[in-house]
């Protein structure tokens, strides 16, 4: 492409973007990597439209990379799908670089720029404005919701450890679901002293528990209407749940076309195979990257499946006369779930059929 003078409103120009959580720095560079000029704006909707206005008064803009996408820039990448704008979400620069040239906000905005124009960055964001980004803040609702109660029994059974041997002696022997009955309906007043305030504890963290329990009852229901309305085929695969189902619609994101290929989904949940020849043995390991959460819903599906399913024991068998250890067996079995629910992401409310491990 031929440069052409600033003043010349038919320039392309990219744009990069520092986000942080009240202000997001951006540069505006030329095609041939000239920096024409670098800005601050408040991450806020006006500082959005502002931002986009000042870029595009610098030359035409398509293009734009933003870091942190999925954290302070999502506001920020909403706006610019908004404009018509390709959003590309750009990694924060290496050590080394940062070594060489520095740390400031401007410059890594010129670098997310940089990024874009050498290419070294095209991964396209999620756009997160549909239900899957609604999937997402349920799941960390529930998640935590989990946690918190986890952490309340804990502490319930950590009080009666150290209670009066009377109060201990009564409750030490019922089950989980009875205990907690039992520290609901205890009464304070019928207790003296510190044995009157462990009384009010343990009551406190029953009824903690009780009020856990119902909010994660509520999430999960909501969860799996959601899951439903937007995927109801990934809930036929064995071994997935609406949380496992949750998680790999997460991954994808609302826009799971971004995903160039069932390849790069494998790739996105770690069970890509990844190449471990040396000498004369041939063999692929596990992939130790991508997203945990994913890969930890593709691991029990294929549990379940070797569990439960004729036709996936009879591949275990047969891959195991072949040499393949049980690790490279479920790992293969990864790959296929991955594949199979690729396509039910890309098309969703069809019915896929789920392939037969070959």
């Amino acid at each position: 492409m031929v440069r052409v003078d600033a003043g010349d409103g038919d320039r392309e120009v990219v744009v990069g973007v520092d986000t942080h959580k009240d202000v997001h720095v951006a540069a505006v560079l030329d095609t041939v990597g000239v920096l024409l000029d670098s800005r601050s704006f408040p991450a806020t909707g006006d500082g959005y439209r502002q931002l986009i206005a000042w870029a595009r008064g610098h030359g035409l803009l398509h293009r734009a990379g933003v870091e942190g996408t999925g954290a302070y820039g999502a506001g920020l990448t909403r706006a610019l799908y908004a404009e018509g704008v390709a959003v590309v979400e750009v990694n924060r620069p290496d050590r080394a670089a940062r070594r060489r040239r520095g740390k400031s906000d401007a410059v890594d905005a010129e670098a997310a720029a940089r990024a874009v124009l050498a290419g070294s960055a095209t991964a396209t964001p999620k756009t997160a404005d549909g239900p899957v980004e609604a999937l997402r803040v349920l799941k960390l609702a529930k998640d935590s919701a989990v946690k918190a109660r986890v952490q309340a029994v804990n502490q319930l059974k950590a009080v009666l450890i150290n209670a009066e041997s009377g109060l201990r002696e009564q409750l030490a022997s019922l089950t989980p679901a009875r205990l907690l009955r039992a520290c609901r309906a205890l009464d304070p007043a019928h207790y003296d002293g510190v044995t009157a305030v462990v009384a009010h504890t343990l009551t406190s963290l029953a009824r903690r528990v009780r009020h856990l329990d119902e909010e994660v009852r509520d999430l999960h229901q909501r969860i799996t209407d959601t899951v439903q309305a937007t995927a109801p085929d990934l809930l036929d695969l064995r071994g997935i749940g609406p949380d496992s189902a949750a998680t790999l619609l997460i991954v994808a994101g609302d826009n799971p076309h971004r995903l160039t290929s069932e390849a790069s989904f494998a790739a996105l949940c770690g069970v890509s195979p990844v190449q471990a020849s040396s000498g004369r043995i041939q063999r692929h390991r596990l992939n130790r990257g991508g997203h945990r959460q994913a890969n930890a819903a593709l691991f029990r599906a294929a549990l379940t499946g070797l569990r439960w399913d004729p036709r996936t024991q009879a591949y275990l068998q047969r891959r195991t006369t072949e040499g393949l250890s049980k690790r490279e067996i479920i790992r293969c079995l990864k790959r296929y779930l991955a594949r199979t629910i690729y396509k039910i992401l890309t098309t969703p409310n069809s019915t896929t059929a789920v392939p037969t491990p070959a």
